[in-house]
C-alpha cells in the first residue's frame, strides 16, 4: 500500500467509513511476490487441484478491508472478467490477518459447475460502460441465500482458501474496529487454459498482450511455473526488517 502499482484501486467514497484499498498485477516489481509464485509450493499445490500437468502464474491480487470498512465485495465470480478460457483454473485467497467467520469470504459451492456466466460488475456496485452481451446479469443471490450451501471459515494467517475462477463468492465488509482484513489472491490456470478477447470491459485489462485467440497463454506475462525451470533465476529477497 505504500507503493501502489497503476492498477491501484479505493473503492470506498469519500465520506464512508473505513477504507476498501485492492490492487493487482505488481508481482513484477514486489521481490516478496514474486518469490511467493516461483519458489513456493502453491504453484504445486494449484497443479494438483486442477489436476494439471503444468501452471501458469495468471496474476495476484491484494484485497484489505481496514477496521470499521463497511464496503461489501458484491457477488460475482472471477472468469467474466478475465482474458482467458477453460476449466484448469485455480484461484488460493490467503488471509494475512486472523479473519472471523463473519467477515470471512463467501463462496456459493458447486457454481463453477453451473455452466453460468454472470456479467461482471465494478467492486463498488456500479456497472461497466462496456458489456460482454453474451453473460447474463448477476441474480440478486443476497435474496436466495436459502437455496445454496454458502461456505465460509474462521481463518488465521497460513490458511488458504483455493476455489476456481468460476465459482460465485462475495464478502462483507470488515465490522472490527481493531483488525485489518488483508487478503493475498494468487490466480493460477492449467492446462485447457486459452486466450480470449471479451467482448466488454476486462480487469485485469493486458492491454499490451500479442496472444492469439484460442491459442495457449504461455509467454513473459503469464509465465509457467509448474513444472519449474530450474533455470530461471531467483528473486532478490531482503529480509523483514
Amino acid at each position: 500500500m505504500a507503493t501502489p502499482g497503476p492498477h491501484t484501486k479505493n473503492y470506498t467514497k469519500e465520506g464512508e467509513p473505513g477504507f476498501f484499498f485492492g490492487d493487482y498485477c505488481n508481482w513484477h516489481r514486489i521481490p516478496h511476490y514474486k518469490s511467493f509464485f516461483f519458489e513456493s509450493p502453491a504453484a504445486k499445490i494449484a497443479a494438483e487441484l486442477m489436476g494439471s500437468s503444468k501452471v501458469n502464474l495468471f496474476h495476484e491480487h491484494v484485497l484489505v478491508k481496514e477496521p470499521g470498512t463497511e464496503d461489501r465485495t458484491p457477488w460475482h465470480h472471477d472468469q467474466p472478467y478475465y482474458c482467458v478460457n477453460g476449466f484448469d483454473t485455480c484461484s488460493l485467497w490467503i488471509p494475512l490477518d486472523s479473519v472471523p467467520k463473519d467477515t470471512c469470504v463467501q463462496f456459493i459451492s458447486g457454481s463453477h459447475r453451473w455452466g453460468r456466466w454472470f456479467t461482471p460488475t465494478k467492486f463498488v456496485g456500479e456497472q461497466f460502460e462496456k458489456k460482454d452481451e453474451e453473460f447474463e446479469p448477476i441474480p440478486d443471490f443476497d435474496a436466495q441465500l436459502l437455496n445454496y450451501d454458502v461456505l465460509s471459515w474462521e481463518l488465521t494467517p497460513g490458511d488458504c482458501i483455493a476455489f476456481n475462477f468460476l465459482t460465485v463468492h462475495a464478502a462483507p465488509g470488515n465490522c472490527s474496529k481493531t483488525t485489518r482484513r488483508r487478503a493475498f489472491a494468487a490466480r493460477f490456470t492449467g492446462d485447457d487454459v486459452r486466450y480470449i478477447r471479451r467482448k466488454g470491459e476486462m480487469s485485469p485489462p493486458f492491454p499490451d498482450l500479442e496472444l492469439k485467440e484460442g491459442h495457449p497463454i504461455d509467454c513473459s506475462t503469464f509465465p509457467k511455473i509448474f513444472p519449474r525451470d530450474e533455470k530461471l533465476p531467483k528473486a532478490s529477497l531482503n529480509k523483514f526488517e
